[in-house]
């Protein structure tokens, strides 16, 4: 779930005026809040049981596939979980180093040991405390607020076991918690069972394009045969693509709620007022992250880490799975960091199939595309809802009936 953009009219708790049926209590009381024991750099392995530091923990949270580098036997982990325990289903795991605020809930099928000091444990929820509000309050602005304001540490902001304990929450009963957390789980299901229709959807026109377009292995079938491909024409992609740099934006340009995303080479890194597209159009990352393909269709700013491709016919998504099948991470030129160039992309050597194929192709890939972008409208709707309803659940400002 992110909330970055949750209303933040209401981002303190007033201990004067506590909702009718709630209590103040220290969040010690609700829960143990500890961390892990110390693992050593020695103990670390290529390959056996992950280890989470806050970053594995941030990418658990936006969705992203965890890249850790770093393991520990199985025995290691046996023997620590025998002795101190490890992280198991409904524990909530909180980074408290650098990105602070970021909580984990623990499902069935985690299994992994996490770093002392980047991630602080609560585990033994007891009967004043459900860890799913617990893991909403944090989200919402009174709980981001709060957080901030318990931090220590001046050139790098730190959580500590002992403030987290004496942090004070007004709590409703258990069973209204539970009301609470459930309409806020309600809509994240929602939310994650459209992403996850996204998903397939977007797979599925990739499977039809590399049946129609992509040569086999040797030993494998290709659904267009050897034959298919003998009047197609050979060239280079700079034949049906136009590109272009993005451009910079000052930094006070960047607007917190702005109306508009800021796109780099990794998807989103801010928003802003100011609009530099607005049309359907394929970018991937010039300089820093390469070989990542998107898809923009609104109102966006492409940042000038960013190279824009604008098919000059109508192959929008052969170009588009063309971009992400040719591994354009190959074609870095860069010495002190990754960078890629317009040209290079231009010289790609392609085949071009007639233009029949490729406008059944797209009228066929363009379903999957609309499916997918109703679902992300419906995204956007529920993310409002969610992040409307948020604070004022939070605050007691709107009451469940339990």
């Amino acid at each position: 779930m992110k909330s970055e953009n949750a209303n933040n009219t209401i981002a303190t708790i007033d201990h004067n005026n506590i909702p009718e049926g709630w209590k103040k209590v220290k969040l010690g009381e609700g829960v143990d809040i500890g961390s892990s024991k110390r693992i050593f750099y020695k103990e670390y392995v290529n390959k056996g049981i992950p280890f989470y530091r806050s970053k594995e923990i941030i990418e658990k949270y936006i969705g992203k596939n965890i890249s850790t580098g770093l393991f520990i036997t199985e025995e290691k982990f046996n023997e620590i979980k025998e002795k101190f325990g490890a992280p198991k289903k409904g524990d909530l795991l909180l980074t408290s180093v650098g990105t602070l605020g970021i909580p984990y809930v623990v499902n069935q099928y985690d299994k992994f040991y996490f770093k002392d000091g980047n991630l602080t444990w609560f585990k033994n929820f007891n009967k004043n405390l459900y860890n799913i509000f617990l893991y909403y309050w944090i989200l919402s602005p009174i709980g981001r607020n709060e957080l901030e304001m318990s931090s220590i540490g001046s050139t790098q902001a730190a959580l500590t076991i002992k403030g987290l304990k004496n942090l004070e929450i007004h709590l409703p009963s258990l069973s209204e918690q539970k009301a609470i957390a459930s309409v806020l789980s309600s809509i994240d299901d929602k939310i994650d069972l459209l992403h996850r229709q996204n998903k397939t959807l977007e797979a599925m026109a990739e499977t039809l394009f590399r049946q129609r377009f992509v040569p086999a292995r040797a030993g494998e079938p290709h659904a267009g045969g050897e034959e298919a491909q003998e009047d197609w024409g050979e060239g280079k992609l700079g034949k049906v693509i136009g590109i272009s740099s993005g451009k910079g934006l000052k930094k006070k340009e960047y607007v917190e709620n702005g109306s508009y995303p800021v796109l780099g080479a990794n998807g989103e890194i801010g928003r802003t007022d100011k609009c530099l597209f607005d049309e359907k159009l394929i970018f991937t990352g010039r300089v820093g992250t390469l070989g990542k393909i998107f898809i923009s269709t609104g109102k966006v700013w492409l940042s000038d880490n960013t190279l824009i491709i604008k098919p000059k016919e109508d192959y929008f998504y052969f170009v588009y799975f063309l971009l992400k099948n040719v591994k354009l991470e190959e074609y870095n030129v860069g010495s002190t960091q990754p960078l890629i160039r317009q040209s290079d992309i231009k010289e790609i050597e392609i085949l071009l199939p007639k233009k029949e194929q490729l406008y059944n192709f797209e009228a066929e890939a363009d379903l999957f595309f609309k499916k997918m972008q109703n679902n992300q409208l419906q995204i956007r709707i529920l993310e409002q809802l969610r992040d409307a309803l948020l604070p004022n659940l939070m605050s007691g400002e709107v009451r469940m009936k339990v």
